[in-house]
């Protein structure tokens, strides 16, 4: 096992960098935040789906895909959270092609080739440990699907939904969507209500194995969003003058930075981890651990900007709004360090 990236790993990084650089740059997410239509930049997905072929990334290839494993996965999710993007990579290409990977399902080929996208009908709050949070959707003998699902990330632009009810999963493509106020203005959420709705059923689903595999993969997202407040906030720094010096030369300043490096230095080392070991005690130290950094090191690029920072031009806002949001996404740190606890045999209060 080795946490290094591979050469086939940093030519995929530099590909999908290059297409952001290019087509998502802050000021174009703000514009899409700012628009009365969808969020979400379609276009790019296309491009990045079909040219960059990140859509099959999980996908084996005699289905269609590209038959890579979860460390290309999270190579994109590290430059996607690098610049916020607008798209459905985590909850179409991640969460719910996870989900119906064991199904072997026809539409695995349209999710992998672009043509279709879906998501996981189920609460962005929802954790390993608490599977069914925020869902009360049942079936009936006719193959109906009723009840609600609150809090679903990437339902608004999904062709399918994919929905686990009692061990089963079904797609359905005709549920009522409502998008709902979010943190996070560059992951939209919504509520999905389904009454007797047609669904078809595809297969067997282990909704916390697939959200476990999601939360260590969000880590890596996480440690995206990290490095672009670092990188951002030492060039501000090195530039930004006071009393005739550059604001990073104020030893405080460099105290400040130099922890923060510590700290993202670590989070890649549990990204990684949590990718070449999925296994339970690494995503829970990953999410225990990374979370928490994407949240500091937003903050800390918010208020070394200065009042720059703090306005709505600049782009600051968006990687800490993404940063809170995903930290009570797929378990708390604290659902994580708790499980973490009971993993290792650490014994709790009495």
């Amino acid at each position: 096992m080795t946490l290094l990236y591979s050469e086939v790993e940093e030519e995929l990084r530099s590909a999908v960098r290059g297409l952001l650089a290019d087509r998502c740059p802050p000021a174009a997410v703000l514009k899409r935040i700012e628009s009365v239509n969808s969020v979400y930049d379609l276009d790019l997905w296309k491009t990045l789906a079909g040219e960059i072929g990140v859509a099959g990334l999980l996908v084996p290839e005699e289905l269609g895909g590209a038959g890579a494993s979860a460390s290309e996965v999270a190579v994109v999710l590290e430059e996607l959270g690098r610049a916020v993007a607008p798209v459905p990579f985590f909850t179409s290409s991640v969460l719910a092609t996870q989900a119906l990977l064991p199904t072997r399902d026809a539409l695995l080929g349209e999710l992998a080739e672009g043509r279709s996208t879906a998501a996981l009908a189920v609460s962005f709050a929802a954790s390993p440990y608490r599977p069914d949070r925020g869902s009360s959707v049942s079936v009936d003998d006719q193959g109906r699907l009723s009840g609600t699902v609150t809090g679903v990330a990437g339902a608004e632009v999904a062709d399918v939904l994919l929905v686990p009810v009692a061990g089963d999963l079904y797609a359905v493509e005709g549920a009522s969507v409502e998008v709902v106020p979010s943190l996070d203005l560059t992951r939209p959420v919504a509520t999905v209500t389904f009454a007797r709705t047609p669904a078809r059923r595809v297969g067997a689903c282990d909704l916390a194995g697939v959200l476990r595999f999601g939360a260590g993969l969000l880590a890596s997202e996480q440690l995206g969003v990290a490095e672009w407040c670092l990188d951002t906030t030492l060039a501000y720094v090195k530039e930004r003058h006071q009393f005739a010096r550059p604001v990073g030369s104020f030893q405080a300043i460099k105290h400040r930075l130099a922890d923060l490096w510590l700290d993202v230095v670590r989070a890649r080392a549990a990204a990684r981890n949590a990718v070449a070991d999925s296994s339970s005690v690494s995503v829970a130290v990953a999410q225990s651990w990374n979370a928490g950094v994407a949240v500091h090191a937003a903050e800390e690029a918010l208020q070394l900007h200065g009042g720059i920072g703090m306005t709505w031009e600049h782009p600051v806002h968006l990687y800490l709004k993404r940063a809170k949001a995903t930290e009570i996404a797929l378990g708390t740190p604290g659902d994580h360090r708790e499980a973490l606890a009971s993993l290792v045999g650490v014994p709790g209060p009495e």
